[in-house]
């Protein structure tokens, strides 16, 4: 899965709520590679890899050419399992 962050920040913060969301669901990701610096992170799930790049950084490494001939999925209609919200699974 390829996402585009338009700053650092924004990196960082998409990677942050996919590590959540995808924990909650009780999903594991190696080591997070590029966290610090926010121009590149990369979550490894084993079967899905998300990278979350800059737009310079996308365009520069040219992922989408890489990843042209596979197929797509509809990740809008994968069923998955409700989340429980945040504020009341930290409250316990």
């Amino acid at each position: 899965m390829l996402v585009s962050g338009l700053s650092r920040p924004h990196v960082k913060a998409i990677h942050d709520e996919i590590h959540v969301r995808l924990k909650a669901l009780g999903e594991k990701h190696s080591r997070a590679e590029g966290s610090e610096l926010g121009w590149w992170v990369l979550l490894d799930y084993s079967d899905v890899v998300v990278h979350v790049l800059q737009p310079e950084a996308r365009e520069y490494y040219a992922l989408d050419q890489l990843y042209g001939e596979c197929p797509e999925v509809d990740w809008k209609n994968v069923a998955v399992p409700a989340l429980v919200e945040r504020a009341t699974s930290q409250a316990g």
